[in-house]
């Protein structure tokens, strides 16, 4: 079997230790801090640190990574010799991906001996990095590159996103909500809860009154997909944007319902994620039957 090397990008929201641990190699996406540029190095403590400053009012901003970036990425990745598998957030939420695409044809026809592949996972943030860290788990045991393309594509639309978020004027700088929804919002206290469709965009799925609401509806369309479901082999992913004490009870309300299930772990959201969302969102990832966006 030949070696191969599974790689992303920072936005899978992993964390550094994990990342090195399994030696996967990681593209980052940059931001600007009130105008100083940074690159995301996936540590709990940079992403803590963004999530404080944000909430004394620093001003965040992310770029996309341009084809160049990709290309010579790619280039370091296949000088070793190996085949590479890239994985990265959904073509539909990331501006960045074409930049891949093209650079991977590139560097396709250079190294025209090793194969090298970029799949459009349909997912972001956590959802992306328990694809990843799946695939890894495959690679360790053993699979070829084949096998675990294969489960990617037939498991990608298996992984659940539920986000809420705790402020909508950091969804209205984005474009996601225009200002009067955010206004009205604000006022009416709403909190959105968020779902990634199989085509992997992001939509609202429920207006809750209110924070409590809100988690009470992710935890609900939890067990509802988990419903009648064996979890005992299942990982479950909650991030959270500096509000870990929900995150926690999440967690505790899942688990009381499936003592079985094995792993749910709880980290912080990413800085790129995290710069468009703002502090207190709350996500929810974990591997299901098929996505169900009620």
């Amino acid at each position: 079997m030949r070696d191969y090397i599974i790689a992303t990008s920072s936005t899978s929201d992993l964390p550094r230790e994990w990342l090195e641990a399994h030696h996967i190699p990681f593209i980052s996406y940059s931001y600007t801090v009130n105008g100083a540029l940074r690159q995301d190095d996936c540590r709990e403590s940079s992403r803590a640190a963004m999530f404080k400053g944000m909430r004394s009012g620093d001003d965040l901003k992310t770029s996309m990574i341009n084809e160049y970036a990709y290309y010579e990425f790619f280039k370091g990745l296949l000088d070793t010799g190996k085949d590479v598998l890239f994985l990265d957030m959904s073509e539909k939420m990331s501006v960045s991906y074409q930049n891949a695409r093209r650079a991977a044809e590139q560097v396709r026809a250079e190294y025209p001996r090793q194969r090298f592949e970029v799949l459009d996972t349909r997912c972001i943030s956590g959802g992306l990095g328990l694809l990843v860290q799946e695939a890894v788990e495959r690679r360790e045991a053993g699979a070829d590159l084949d096998a675990v393309i294969n489960w990617c594509e037939a498991n990608k639309l298996k992984i659940a996103h539920r986000f809420t978020v705790d402020d909508l004027n950091y969804l209205k700088r984005g474009g996601r909500v225009s200002n009067a929804s955010a206004l009205v919002g604000s006022l009416l206290n709403i909190k959105p809860v968020l779902y990634v469709p199989d085509v992997g965009t992001l939509d609202v799925v429920k207006k809750a009154r209110g924070r409590k609401a809100a988690l009470n509806a992710i935890r609900d369309g939890v067990l509802h997909d988990l419903e009648g479901v064996d979890a005992s082999d299942r990982r479950m992913l909650i991030l959270h944007a500096d509000c870990e004490a929900d995150a926690q009870w999440v967690r505790d309300q899942v688990a009381a319902v499936h003592p079985e299930l094995a792993d749910i772990a709880i980290g912080s959201l990413g800085v790129v994620i995290g710069a468009h969302t703002g502090p207190g969102l709350l996500a929810v990832f974990y591997i299901c039957d098929g996505r169900k966006p009620t």
